[in-house]
């Protein structure tokens, strides 16, 4: 009964997973294929700009667009649920493609594609558009936020419709939120017809470089990486206590380096650690919530961080390779966090790890599957060493990638026994349908960044500044409290949002309003704290109740109830919650500024120490079971190490790195007060 349910749960999470990815329709005969072959299409026009295809940016971005609206009609249904009433079934079909929304699905293509067919005359018309340029332009809006809606539910379309709303009718309002509003010529202008709106810079990262790194995940997927990766972190970890806990941390990092979707991360990985995490004692809540700590936080590891950094790169206007320096300490110091909360769950529940003979074999692993390290080594070599740009680095790691699909079955059937042919073609069948997944994968990003287009371009209307006034008067200059509301509009919007749309969003409102207000202040918050502080706590919402998919995925494979499993999580991740506030006056976390070799290494390390006086505090568990003082002593030594300058500040200490020695003394004195006392009952017993 039992492997019964855990094959049940395996299959929800797997179908929501697949709904994410896929879309509710699952058409018969040749229908079957139709979707397949535009998604096939889409990767290979992508892989051709990124090669040999010259293009403008327009074009491309339009195209891209196009692709992406193509699939959602004919792969999303305009109904979850089945229509019974006679003439209206088409709504809710997911056994065929029905007429209507195969019509409705060219007609959003060419709407997608109408400022590249009249490319000329709309850039002769600017300002002025024709009636048929007015008209093409609103039914793009409207067929766009039908599509988001299908794709990634009624929050965005809800949100870009206020925003609408809130464009024409600015001058009705109430003096406080009065705006000169716009005609509907200029609206349509801006959205629709220039690359102000929906054409817009976040449609161009997902079109120009996203769709590469999705594509070479879902690649990496197809050829079996991800099977590899959870073996490697089991043969490495399993044998500590609470093994299975510390592989599924090492395997998902790894995984979500590639990877932008927390689902994507709880299925591939969660499918293999949740069962062994309850063999050796967590409960199945906690089983689950782990999965769904560190599948999130997935999204925060360069180089991808959930297809972000490169739309972080293009608002804040600095190299890729400057916002991965920033994220990289955060990052890796939440991730070592998650690592030693997994070591104090275990001794909290007197855990055992896995048995020599439940382990797999390091060395054994490794050289079956060395190959998949391979093309992710060649990425970080292109982004790194010669600094290629991403979309070029990604390109050449899928061709790499592409070579090894292709040879691996031959080459194991070489030594192991078996057809070499008929190995080429499971490769390349391989790659087909890696190359239909990538393109599948892509329909949400691409859809959510051009829906959050509209938002963006009625922000540029001139919305901008009075967004500041508003968020500056809600807080009443505080910036605290500033900080708060950012926060939890971000996880408020992040329920019903994709991480990059919640991200675009937010960067548009509450980024520049942070660091304008805090510069009315006197305080200076660079302008990449801001949008990491509004990307994190997008994160964060994928694994908040009562929405988190996350946590739905990963109850349904371990069998618990979703809302507490979703709670469990939230409260795993309140590590991570408090690093944005911390960076925001401690830039040190992002080096900004910071020079040399050792003085990052000196920073993390410091960092690292303060993250994990915070988990035990959360957790009431060091050594042992820590008491009210210790309690007190372990927060001192988080907020130390996070803001050593204001406690150096405090007690006089001119170089406020110096600080960062009381606070690692504090933490040994705490480390030594509990050893101490867990060695006295044994002292006593003996």
């Amino acid at each position: 009964m039992a492997k019964m349910n855990q094959g049940e749960g395996l299959k929800a999470a797997q179908r929501l997973k697949e709904e994410e990815e896929l879309g509710l329709r699952r058409p018969q005969g040749w229908q079957l294929y139709l979707v397949a072959a535009i998604a096939l299409s889409w990767s290979l026009f992508q892989l051709s700009i990124a090669s040999w295809l010259l293009l403008d940016t327009t074009y491309i971005r339009a195209i891209h667009l196009a692709f992406a609206l193509l699939i959602v009609f004919l792969a999303y249904p305009t109904l979850g649920r089945d229509v019974r009433i006679p003439g209206l079934r088409w709504l809710g079909e997911k056994h065929k493609i029905p007429i209507p929304d195969m019509i409705l699905a060219v007609l959003a293509a060419l709407a997608a594609l109408y400022i590249v067919l009249d490319y000329e005359g709309i850039a002769m018309r600017v300002g002025r558009p024709s009636m048929f340029d007015m008209v093409v332009g609103i039914f793009l809006v409207v067929v766009l936020l039908e599509a988001a809606r299908r794709v990634i539910g009624p929050a965005l379309p809800v949100i870009a419709l206020i925003f609408t709303l809130y464009a024409f009718f600015g001058p009705y309002m109430p003096d406080f939120l009065a705006f000169r509003g716009v005609s509907l010529a200029r609206y349509v202008s801006q959205i629709s017809l220039t690359t102000e709106g929906i054409y817009g810079i976040p449609l161009g990262v997902s079109a120009r470089i996203v769709f590469l790194f999705v594509l070479f995940g879902a690649l990496l997927d197809k050829a079996g990486a991800g099977k590899f990766f959870i073996d490697l972190a089991m043969s490495l970890l399993g044998r500590y206590k609470g093994g299975p806990a510390k592989a599924a941390v090492l395997a998902s990092g790894m995984t979500g380096m590639v990877s932008g979707s927390s689902i994507a991360n709880v299925v591939t990985t969660g499918t293999f650690t949740i069962p062994l995490m309850k063999k050796v004692g967590y409960p199945a809540k906690k089983a689950a919530a782990i999965e769904v700590a560190v599948s999130t936080n997935g999204q925060l590891m360069p180089p991808i961080m959930g297809a972000a950094a490169f739309i972080i790169a293009e608002y804040v206007n600095i190299s890729y390779l400057e916002v991965v320096k920033a994220a990289a300490i955060p990052a890796f110091a939440s991730y070592f966090a998650l690592f030693f909360l997994t070591h104090l769950e275990a001794s909290k529940l007197g855990m055992r790890g896995l048995t020599k003979a439940e382990m797999p074999v390091f060395f054994a692993i490794l050289r079956s599957g060395f190959y998949y390290l391979v093309p992710i080594l060649v990425l970080l070599y292109e982004l790194i060493i010669p600094r290629h740009s991403p979309d070029l680095a990604a390109y050449r790691a899928i061709l790499v990638l592409a070579v090894i699909m292709l040879l691996q079955h031959p080459v194991k059937a070489l030594i192991y026994g078996g057809s070499p042919l008929q190995g080429l073609k499971q490769g390349a069948m391989d790659i087909l349908s890696g190359l239909i997944s990538g393109g599948r994968n892509m329909v949400a990003v691409a859809v959510a960044t051009a829906a959050a287009g509209i938002i963006v371009g009625v922000v540029t209307l001139g919305l901008g500044g009075l967004i500041t006034d508003i968020i500056n008067t809600l807080s009443r200059g505080n910036l605290y409290l500033m900080l708060l509301i950012t926060a939890l509009a971000s996880l408020i919007l992040g329920m019903g949002l994709p991480t990059t749309a919640n991200y675009i969003v937010m960067a548009s409102l509450t980024a520049p309003a942070l660091v304008t207000i805090a510069g009315w202040q006197g305080f200076e918050v660079p302008l990449i704290a801001a949008h990491l502080f509004v990307f994190y706590f997008g994160i964060l919402a994928d694994d908040t109740p009562p929405v988190g998919l996350a946590a739905y995925a990963a109850s349904a494979i371990a069998r618990s109830d979703p809302i507490p499993t979703g709670l469990q999580a939230f409260a795993y991740d309140i590590r991570t919650a408090v690093l944005p506030f911390m960076f925001i006056f401690n830039t040190d976390m992002l080096l900004v500024g910071v020079e040399g070799y050792f003085l990052p290494f000196y920073i993390f390390g410091m960092t690292c120490i303060g993250a994990f006086a915070f988990v035990s505090a959360t957790q009431c568990w060091f050594v042992t079971r820590t008491r009210w003082y210790e309690l007190i002593m372990l927060l001192g030594v988080a907020l130390i190490m996070f803001r050593p300058g204001f406690f150096a500040g405090f007690i006089g200490i001119e170089n406020h790195y110096l600080s960062y020695m009381v606070g690692l003394a504090l933490y040994l004195v705490i480390f030594a007060l509990q050893k101490l006392r867990t060695r006295k009952p044994s002292a006593a017993a003996a």
